[in-house]
């Protein structure tokens, strides 16, 4: 078992790519958990174009790992942060400037392609350099740790917002996001080593090979095995697309004013349950923690369904971040054992693909759902967010159903890819 000693001994190459997520983390999320309140109101888009917009930008951004995520592994590292940071900065920058009016949707798509395609390759590096910087003893809590990192910057972020925007707005929100990106840009370039995280030479093919290597895509049981989490990764989708403003709607103002507050308990739960959990459960089979962890993410979801209760809420959100913390990171650390060391950028973004897809397709109908169960106080007057939970709910359990059902053909995998599962 790995010890926090093994982990501090690990160089820059570990702990400024870290860094830089912990910090892209508070500036991505800053702007997503406001992006539909921002488009809907600030910008007067409304509830259907705002949610629609949103599920573009987290689409996109996972549609880019997904087709751009080889390039990592040819450019290399540094050279990958540094391009995807500057285009962050500048979608980030642009949407604090996009006015109201005829150019709020052009400009607003710009930038939003800007932080997704930014956004999404800089996660793809990271994943990179920290299985770079790593060693077996030390990968497991390596990717559990930047995945707590992430959300130790969302906790920092969402501690700040509701100050930040009671006094400038979401605008002010996002002029903050935009700086912070400039920060970690500087930080990136003055100390990540320059000699590190060059490309990843391809390895070469063993005698008799036919020199093409197995593609992700041809293994019928990854495919399934990833696939099988697009219901339940709807929820998360839901935190950003419909938790805003179910938040605002549906309890008292002085509730909704403090909607990051109740935002923050996600990742707060997750940057300590995450490390935790991998060290705890380092022995279990993969397959295991993801069907134990689906199943409390998804069915904690039932305790919406009901009259609106904060108590209720709040029990919702720690629950479905323990589940999260059971599974999530386990996921990354799955992906990176199964991809050779020159495939890892190509692996990571074929495991996204359904996490695009989740997030595509809820923002297509997301706004139609509020409108329909839960319109505004001052617009028409019934509201039913019982039902509209009771759906999602629905679709969130298909993930562990899934799971259990696929279970005895998923754990019947060679003995090489069995053992990186339990390691």
């Amino acid at each position: 078992m790995p010890t926090a000693r093994d982990l501090f001994a690990l160089d820059r190459r570990f702990w400024i790519p870290n860094l830089v997520f912990l910090l892209d983390g508070a500036a991505y999320f800053g702007i997503l958990n406001l992006l539909t309140l921002h488009l809907g109101t600030t910008l007067g888009l409304g509830d259907m174009l705002a949610g629609q917009l949103v599920s573009y930008m987290t689409g996109a951004l996972t549609l880019f790992m997904a087709v751009f995520g080889s390039a990592v592994d040819r450019v290399g590292v540094r050279k990958t942060m540094t391009w995807t940071i500057v285009a962050a900065l500048v979608g980030r920058a642009l949407l604090v400037v996009v006015p109201a009016g005829p150019l709020a949707v052009p400009a607003a798509i710009v930038a939003l392609t800007a932080i997704a395609f930014g956004a999404g390759l800089l996660q793809t590096a990271v994943y990179a350099a920290v299985k770079q910087a790593t060693d077996e003893a030390t990968s497991g809590v390596g990717f559990s740790l930047i995945y707590s990192l992430m959300n130790l910057g969302i906790v920092l972020e969402s501690l700040a917002s509701s100050t930040l925007r009671a006094r400038y707005g979401t605008t002010g929100v996002f002029a903050a996001c935009a700086a912070l990106t400039a920060i970690y840009l500087v930080i990136h370039l003055a100390l990540f080593p320059s000699n590190a995280g060059a490309p990843v030479p391809a390895l070469p093919t063993e005698k008799g090979d036919t020199g093409a290597r197995a593609h992700p895509l041809t293994d019928r049981r990854f495919l399934t095995f990833i696939f099988a989490l697009l219901g339940v990764r709807t929820l998360f989708a839901h935190q950003w697309l419909t938790m805003p403003d179910y938040v605002t709607r549906c309890f008292p103002a002085e509730v909704g004013a403090k909607f990051e507050w109740i935002s923050a308990l996600n990742p707060a739960i997750i940057v300590v349950g995450t490390p935790l959990v991998a060290v705890l459960t380092a022995r279990v089979p993969v397959l295991t923690m993801m069907i134990v962890g689906t199943s409390l993410s998804a069915a904690s979801t039932l305790l919406l369904v009901g009259e609106p209760n904060l108590t209720l809420l709040l029990t919702y959100v720690v629950l479905f971040s323990v589940g999260e913390a059971l599974w999530s990171s386990r996921f990354l650390e799955y992906v990176a054992q199964l991809a050779p060391p020159d495939q890892l950028g190509t692996y990571m973004g074929i495991a996204n693909v359904p996490w695009f897809l989740a997030k595509f397709t809820t923002g297509l109908y997301s706004g139609w759902m509020l409108q329909r169960y839960i319109p505004p106080a001052n617009g028409a007057s019934h509201q039913d967010p019982a039902t509209l939970w009771a759906i999602y709910a629905v679709i969130a359990l298909s993930s562990p159903a899934l799971l259990i059902v696929a279970s005895p053909w998923l754990r019947e995998r060679p003995a090489a890819v069995r053992a990186a599962t339990t390691s």
